[in-house]
């Protein structure tokens, strides 16, 4: 069971349109960034990142007509929680309390990079609470990054580390040829990146693969070093039409901050399908299937 608070007495949005809400389950506290009204999105961060590299995607949706909700991951901003002896379940239970606290689900859940395995889940363990999942820059594969690619990643999110170093690695690990990668220099948290690490490996790949049975938009960025347009079209043939693939242009790992317009406009025309197919409190309904790229 859950229960809420207002952060620091807030009941009202701030001046950017966001409340901020703690959701206590169990031991666990996870701060929640809502705005916007209507069907329920819900956008689940990357690797050792926090909710606000959501900005620009969560203000263009909330405009559109959705309800958005960014709950932080445990240890970023007043998320706290255990963060030793845990797997993927204590993510997505953490989404899940997030969600029945909503009371407006079944949602749309969003997940980039790492959140993507958080999200498909989510599907899985808990399939009454998701309409359907989008895979943001997702490496679906059933085998960890490559080393190299992990130890990229480790390098962007060290402080202590050379600036040039740091975004020679963003530059290989995160950001298409020509688009800027400083903005990524700040928004790290090391030691979330490193529990979600270990949570991620304890955890089956086979488990979270499929995203139980709920409808997919795959967005696909086209210079991604850790997954690539085949994979998507691999992972399409192997679910079938309940995956919808959509290929993220002049994008790589870090779509979301590449490519914010674009993502947000896929997920708007998603998401108005899906209300289409079933109001937003009736049982989840696949959405009608469409592949582009």
């Amino acid at each position: 069971m859950s229960t809420a608070q207002d952060v620091d007495g807030r009941d009202k949005p701030g001046h950017d349109g966001v409340t901020r809400t703690i959701i206590h389950r169990g031991d666990t506290q996870i701060e929640v960034l809502a705005q916007g009204e209507g069907p329920l999105i819900v956008l689940l961060p990357s690797l050792g990142r926090g909710a606000e590299d959501f900005d620009a995607i969560a203000m263009r949706v909330a405009a559109a007509g959705f309800c958005v909700l960014r709950p932080q991951p445990r240890g970023i901003g007043q998320s706290k929680g255990p963060m030793t002896g845990i797997d993927l379940h204590d993510y997505a239970n953490d989404v899940a309390a997030v969600i029945e606290h909503a009371g407006n689900g079944p949602a749309f859940v969003v997940g980039h990079a790492f959140g993507n395995r958080v999200a498909r889940l989510l599907a899985t363990i808990r399939p009454d609470l998701v309409r359907a999942v989008s895979l943001v820059a997702a490496n679906v594969g059933k085998d960890p990054s490559p080393p190299n690619v992990r130890a990229a990643i480790r390098t962007s999110a060290d402080p202590t580390a050379p600036e040039a170093d740091r975004l020679a690695a963003l530059r290989f690990a995160f950001f298409a040829p020509g688009n800027d990668a400083r903005g990524w220099l700040a928004g790290w948290h090391p030691d979330v990146l490193a529990a979600e690490r270990i949570a991620g490996d304890r955890t089956p790949r086979e488990e979270d693969y499929a995203a139980g049975r709920a409808p997919v938009l795959y967005l696909q960025p086209d210079h991604d070093p850790l997954a690539h347009v085949d994979n998507a079209e691999e992972y399409k043939r192997a679910l079938g039409e309940r995956v919808t693939v959509v290929v993220i242009p002049h994008a790589s790992h870090a779509a979301i901050a590449e490519q914010p317009a674009f993502i947000a406009d896929e997920l708007i025309k998603y998401a108005r399908r899906l209300v289409a197919a079933a109001p937003p409190n009736s049982p989840r309904t696949p959405a009608p299937a469409r592949h582009s790229g």
